[in-house]
């Protein structure tokens, strides 16, 4: 038996995965602009997509001794990009922070917040502090 050929993508397969590179793209233009953004405050950047065993977070930041744990979301309008945020996610994000923690030399003992950074489509960023404790 012979492998198959990979048939050509149709038109709404090829869209869809444009769709999908863009949303990729600027995903990582967001979380560009929320590290600078960061950086400027006088946060030591520690992790980007960090990935353990309940998932990924986007940014990792020191400062004060204080890890901060931080999710970026993106859309047109800063509303749009609050509203990307979903239940299954949060809990994913502390999931994930818990696992990050747990492997430093004070595990849970460590100060810890999660920030959700909000970007809109002309690069402007709101953050909220501490928004799933």
């Amino acid at each position: 038996m012979t492998p198959q050929k990979d048939a050509p993508l149709t038109q709404p397969q090829k869209a869809r995965a444009l769709r999908g590179q863009r949303a990729y793209l600027s995903g990582l233009s967001a979380e560009g602009c929320v590290s600078d953004h960061y950086l400027a405050l006088g946060y030591e950047r520690i992790a980007e997509r960090w990935r353990g065993a309940a998932g990924e977070i986007d940014l990792i930041f020191w400062k004060d001794d204080v890890f901060v744990f931080v999710e970026v979301k993106a859309s047109k309008r800063l509303a749009d990009a609050a509203e990307h945020l979903r239940p299954s996610q949060m809990l994913r994000i502390m999931r994930s922070a818990e696992d990050y923690i747990g492997r430093q030399p004070k595990g849970l003992l460590s100060d810890m917040r999660i920030d959700v950074a909000l970007v809109d489509g002309a690069g402007a960023i709101e953050v909220i502090e501490n928004a799933l404790m």
